[in-house]
């Protein structure tokens, strides 16, 4: 029974040094090249598979995925540059198609509304802190301090 522990501890140990993440290409589409296997898969992690949006070509099983990894491919041994390959996959399926858009007047808007957004409530802090005024607390009146000497004198007693 001492051993389950142990057993336990490796396995899981294992799963965290060899559970990286899963690439989806398959057998038959590696290149025998490996340089133009690596700049494929270069490419590949850049491309947004279509289908499940938030995954790369390289990680997606979806049908669509697989097709763009092999264009991918073909358009390489075309001898197309990395850029090539990505403005030519851009031009048929947008900018959309890029996990990180390029800036460019389409983009401008993407890029700049975190700063703007930043600056504004920065500006917003800055006009509250110098539109602040203390507010000026009227002094007791003799009825309220009659009042509450009471309150304390019977405090007191108790």
């Amino acid at each position: 029974m001492k051993k389950f522990p142990s057993i336990a501890a490796a396995a899981l140990v294992g799963m965290m040094a060899f559970g990286g993440i899963a690439h989806a290409v398959q057998p038959d589409e590696v290149l025998k090249n490996p340089a133009l296997e690596a700049r494929a898969r270069a490419l590949s992690s850049e491309l947004r598979c279509m289908v499940c949006q938030n995954q790369s070509i390289d990680q997606s099983d979806a049908d669509l995925a697989r097709d763009l990894r092999v264009l991918v491919r073909e358009r390489l041994m075309k001898g197309d540059s990395d850029e090539q390959v990505l403005d030519y996959i851009v031009s048929r399926y947008g900018e959309f198609v890029l996990l990180k858009p390029r800036l460019s007047l389409h983009t401008v808007l993407l890029w700049g509304a975190p700063l703007a957004l930043l600056l504004c409530g920065a500006i917003a802090v800055l006009y509250s802190i110098r539109t602040r005024r203390s507010v000026e607390v009227p002094a007791l009146s003799e009825q309220e301090k009659q009042a509450l000497e009471a309150i304390l004198h019977d405090d007191r007693k108790v």
